[in-house]
């Protein structure tokens, strides 16, 4: 099942750069938009809830349903944390007709974009810079600092990856963000 049907709009960026919440603004904006749950092998942080954030699964529920060829792609993120879009979640949005929009890292963001082609419209989301990404990650308060330190390490890399997407968006003003979001979205579902 390599093609299916249907756009996608899909958002990446490294951990703390805005992305959730730009595709919440989005979200709202387009009600025949819907959010494409991803699976992981991690546990809920916070007040995240099953099927509402993520599909939490087990590593070995993860490996069997990768096995079974149930995922358009997926990825170990980090040491023992496996993340992944169901093929599943993909139909269940297609069936109602809606666009589906992904909030994924930027390795998943890349191998949407590959999957789906010219269907998808890649959005890569910025911070100004690898401080005030830090800065972010440490105001969220959901991470340890050495988690933290993890994250900004990571981002280093992804930010190599940006010439991969369509569009990118530095977030240094939350409403510019917004409105050049908002524009680039339009453009590709041509409204």
């Amino acid at each position: 099942m390599k093609k299916m049907k249907g756009k996608v709009i899909i958002f990446s960026a490294p951990s703390g750069s805005g992305k959730s919440t730009i595709v919440r603004h989005i979200l709202e904006l387009y009600p025949d938009m819907e959010f494409s749950v991803s699976a992981t092998s991690r546990p809920p942080r916070g007040e995240e809830v099953h099927g509402r954030e993520y599909y939490f699964i087990s590593n070995e529920e993860f490996s069997r349903r990768v096995e079974a060829g149930e995922f358009v792609e997926w990825e170990q993120v980090y040491a023992g944390r496996c993340y992944g879009t169901l093929k599943s979640e993909i139909e269940r949005i297609w069936a109602k007709g809606h666009v589906v929009i992904f909030d994924v890292d930027v390795k998943g963001g890349v191998n949407l974009k590959n999957y789906f082609g010219d269907d998808a419209f890649s959005v890569f989301i910025k911070a100004p810079s690898i401080e005030e990404l830090r800065r972010r990650l440490v105001l969220r308060g959901t991470d340890t600092p050495e988690a933290i330190e993890e994250r900004v390490a990571k981002a280093s890399e992804e930010m190599t990856w940006q010439d991969k997407f369509d569009f990118v968006l530095v977030n240094d003003d939350l409403q510019t963000a917004y409105a050049e979001a908002e524009k680039a979205v339009a453009a590709f579902l041509g409204k």
